[in-house]
């Protein structure tokens, strides 16, 4: 395990605070989040890693070989190598709490990190994420609060297929809750304000909104 197996940024935490970990989208690095998280969990620590694969200079977590088409060796390659980074991270740190944010191919590199039932993320927010295959999960998400966020009409990132990794999820034991808006792969304002809704506790407040997607 090592810290620097990424290229990251690094911003330590106050006392008895989360870590977030931020994955950012293809063709985004390490900065992509960074001002977002501390309007999400004040105080928090921060890890961003920058994706360890080029593709056409556009940065990303693990290869494909064509729109959603994933060479799935290299995918195992890069959830092991995830999987030890945060795992050393959050020995470091000890943190109170372990987060995650990912979006479009940061959010494939969380899910997948998810599915190996590593245990590591209390709460991860997966932002448009594509799952074209059917995890092999098991019931190991128990413990672990997910929010997805989608839209509508995206044509990266299919509504069934939200809905099949919803239900994967599910079964897995997870609490997961589903956010749309009625646009494509853009972020829109609601994700975040959702995404801020589902964090609450880890603000120290209480939850009094859902993040349900209404």
């Amino acid at each position: 395990m090592s810290i620097d197996a990424y290229k990251h940024k690094h911003v330590a935490g106050g006392d008895n605070r989360p870590l977030f970990f931020l994955f950012h989208g293809t063709g985004g690095d390490e900065n992509q989040f960074m001002d977002l998280a501390p309007h999400l969990v004040p105080g928090a620590g921060i890890v961003a890693p920058r994706g360890d694969v080029s593709e056409y200079g556009a940065a990303r977590f693990f290869r494909r070989t064509g729109e959603g088409v994933y060479d799935m060796q290299d995918l195992a390659r890069a959830t092991a190598k995830m999987a030890d980074f945060v795992r050393a991270h959050v020995e470091a740190a000890k943190p109170s709490a372990v987060l995650g944010l990912g979006y479009s191919n940061g959010a494939n590199i969380l899910a997948s990190v998810l599915f190996a039932g590593t245990g590591l993320f209390d709460a991860a927010i997966l932002m448009h994420p594509l799952i074209p295959f059917v995890p092999k999960i098991g019931d190991r998400l128990g413990s672990t609060e997910i929010l997805i966020t989608a839209g509508r009409h995206d044509p990266i990132c299919p509504p069934d297929l939200i809905l099949r990794l919803e239900s994967c999820l599910k079964a897995a034991g997870a609490d997961v809750r589903l956010a749309w808006h009625e646009g494509g792969h853009e972020l829109r304002q609601n994700e975040i304000d959702m995404a801020y809704h589902f964090l609450a506790r880890y603000r120290g407040e209480e939850n009094a909104e859902s993040a349900d997607g209404k």
